[in-house]
């Protein structure tokens, strides 16, 4: 019995157009238009592709799109003094700054310096603060993605054993916050976790978010689990030519899609959701800075 396939895409594409459909409404009732600046520093390929689908997107689902591209050479006093440009601009709602940041640059400094409201990416302190105490709060995007995965494939999740495997303050760690909100019982697995393949088998909900592909296999897994895999991994390819590459995620695809429930494949699960929750977030920071009630079931 092989695991029903999580379609991230098609979710998102349903996420987006429900966020273009509020956008429309804010328009006509409003006249507010929700704006997301994104600022890219240097000449990164994978963010380069990355902040050009953000915009595209943003355009398509109404909102305005604000780009600032800055040199691998800009000072932190010059990026810090962007970021204040955009805190201080009544247009622009949510401030995204594509990481990682040139080594000169002070990547906390950099992230605290976002008024929390407009921080669509989840990142500040005040935001991780207000997660982690069950308040309401901008929730990162990657998280968010997989909790409403999660939620459409469960309905409530409460009770439910969940496993997460990564400790990173993007993923990791407001993950766990959000699957305890949600009424789970959270285990944090990581490098250091003794016996990693057994904790893993207790889980009825497993995220996998460590960075290191196909690390877990279909005997880590428990029959019938929901498995949410959050790697982009590449890795080569010598079956498609010399030279090519492919995506995997951070679990064996194949090995685990014949025990799970249900799976997220790479690419095309969680990746998708993590723009479509950008958006969605905006629109979530619009309301809240024009005092106008938010849609319901876009946020944690």
């Amino acid at each position: 019995m092989a695991a029903k396939v999580i379609d991230g895409k098609a979710f998102a594409a349903k996420l987006r157009e429900q966020v273009a459909g509020h956008v429309a409404r804010l328009k006509a009732d409003h006249g507010i238009v929700p704006g997301l600046a994104v600022v890219l520093v240097g000449e990164d390929p994978a963010s380069q592709v990355y902040v050009r689908s953000k915009g595209k997107q943003t355009v398509e689902a109404g909102m305005a799109s604000f780009e600032h591209k800055l040199e691998d050479s800009v000072s932190e006093a010059e990026l810090l003094a962007v970021v204040e440009k955009l805190n201080a601009d009544p247009e622009v709602h949510g401030i995204l700054v594509q990481l990682p940041l040139p080594g000169h640059i002070n990547s906390d400094l950099v992230i605290n310096a976002i008024d929390p409201a407009k921080d669509v990416d989840g990142f500040h302190i005040s935001n991780v603060g207000l997660l982690g105490t069950g308040q309401k709060s901008m929730v990162p995007c990657t998280p968010l993605g997989c909790l409403m995965m999660l939620r459409e494939a469960h309905g409530s999740l409460s009770g439910m054993n969940a496993v997460v495997v990564g400790r990173s303050n993007i993923v990791g760690k407001p993950m766990a916050q959000l699957l305890l909100g949600d009424s789970c019982t959270v285990t944090i697995a990581h490098s250091r976790t003794k016996d990693l393949a057994e904790v893993c088998r207790g889980a009825d909900i497993l995220v996998a978010a460590v960075g290191r592909p196909q690390m877990i296999p279909g005997d880590w897994v428990k029959p019938g689990a929901t498995v949410i895999d959050v790697g982009i991994n590449r890795i080569d390819a010598p079956e498609r030519g010399e030279g090519k590459t492919r995506l995997v995620g951070d679990v064996d695809y194949a090995s685990c899609a014949e025990v799970a429930g249900a799976i997220t494949p790479v690419p095309g699960g969680v990746g998708p959701m993590t723009i479509a929750c950008l958006l969605s977030n905006t629109l979530v920071a619009t309301c809240r800075a024009n005092g106008i009630a938010e849609p319901e079931g876009l946020t944690a």
